[in-house]
């Protein structure tokens, strides 16, 4: 986007800009210049070297153009980094408690923030395309764009220990976007670190995702095990999970500065109320069709019917629960090896030894390899607890 204008001051653009971002319920706005982030790079290549990315393939494919904003677009002169505050009206731990309940991170119970963001960030970018005569360019996480390392430099927060944005008035609860722009704007200072000796996200991490402060290894987060990973759940995290069915607070809920943060009622963001604490009985129950529907508009539609089903049969497990054995008995038959090695760990962690080793004898018609492995597995570790 952009027309033939003499360009407006700088300072008065930076007004207009705040307006219209508060006008489109965003809590902050700072600017930044597209070299701002010299350690990004180095930083980013060490991570995807450890293999701490995990699957994420399109972490490495992008690295050279998410490593500089230049790189993505050479004409850009300042970038307009914003955030929205998603701040839960009460604390996501407290529902870890509720084992029947599925926990879903709290950005997840909104409409997908991909949309909502991106939606408004258009619309304040054409308006400013218009009056600067500038070019614009709009981007959201699903481009290679490093944008928490921006928002640092910009001043809006800092990378703290469990690797997001914490901010001094919103806390650890902020959606970000970014305006790419031609226009020169005035940059603002960078934020420092306000992290001090605190270890609190670190120590609360149920499984050690943390190799060092600063530092996270996707391959233990359980953020990425039900978002991202594609595969059965490694059974070294699945009693971690507890009934944590998409995402985890967990690290981001503990932080101290959260207590500076207010609901999140200037972004205008409604979370639906069927998805702060849903019954795990009533999931199990969605078909692929239902699951679209009842997700429509959701972050959590796009990893699709089976894999979150895993994740709810994984909290099903975990949930000691007797009311739970016969919906996940029933996925046994499912069409997806994916649920049906799910619901053999699960039924394996809800039934006694004689019941679960019936069901191990009529599983012989199992052809998946997975699967059966499942199954092996579960039987031994129930006869092994029989002898003790």
């Amino acid at each position: 986007m952009g027309a033939s204008r003499k360009p407006v001051a700088s300072d008065r653009l930076r007004d207009f800009l705040e307006d219209e971002a508060r006008k489109a319920g965003f809590a902050e706005i700072a600017v930044t210049t597209p070299d701002a982030t010299p350690l990004a790079p180095a930083r980013l290549g060490e991570y995807l070297a450890l293999g701490r990315h995990a699957s994420m393939e399109w972490m490495a494919e992008t690295a050279e153009r998410r490593s500089d904003p230049r790189k993505l677009w050479p004409d850009v002169r300042s970038v307009v980094v914003l955030a929205m505050n998603y701040g839960p009206d009460k604390d996501p731990l407290e529902l870890l408690g509720k084992r029947e309940r599925g926990a879903i991170s709290a950005y997840a119970r909104h409409r997908d923030y991909h949309d909502v963001i991106k939606g408004r960030l258009k619309e304040i970018a054409q308006k400013l395309a218009a009056r600067s005569g500038a070019d614009v360019k709009v981007f959201v996480d699903t481009a290679p764009v490093m944008e928490k390392p921006l928002a640092e430099a910009a001043g809006l927060g800092w990378q703290g220990k469990h690797t997001n944005l914490v901010s001094r008035a919103h806390g650890s609860w902020l959606f970000l976007g970014s305006i790419f722009t031609t226009a020169e704007l005035r940059a603002d200072a960078p934020e420092r670190d306000h992290c001090g000796s605190c270890r609190a996200c670190l120590d609360i991490c149920p499984t050690a995702a943390f190799p060092a402060p600063y530092q996270l290894d996707a391959r233990r987060c359980i953020s990425y095990l039900t978002i991202e990973h594609k595969g059965p759940i490694p059974h070294e995290f699945r009693a971690a999970m507890g009934n944590r069915i998409y995402g985890c607070d967990d690290c981001l809920a503990v932080c101290p500065w959260n207590k500076f943060a207010q609901a999140a009622s200037e972004a205008k963001l409604v979370a639906r109320a069927d998805l702060e604490e849903p019954a795990l009985g009533e999931l199990l129950a969605l078909d692929d069709a239902e699951f679209r529907t009842f997700f429509s508009g959701s972050p959590i539609k796009r990893i699709g019917r089976d894999r979150f089903i895993r994740n709810v049969l994984t909290a099903a497990g975990n949930s000691a629960s007797d009311a739970l054995a016969e919906p996940c008995r029933r996925h046994l038959l499912d069409p997806s090896p994916l649920v049906r090695g799910a619901a053999v760990w699960a039924l394996s962690q809800l039934l006694d030894e004689a019941s679960f080793m019936e069901l191990a004898a009529g599983a012989r018609n199992e052809e998946d390899d997975d699967v059966k492995a499942e199954w092996s597995r579960a039987a031994a570790r129930s006869h092994e607890g029989a002898l003790q």
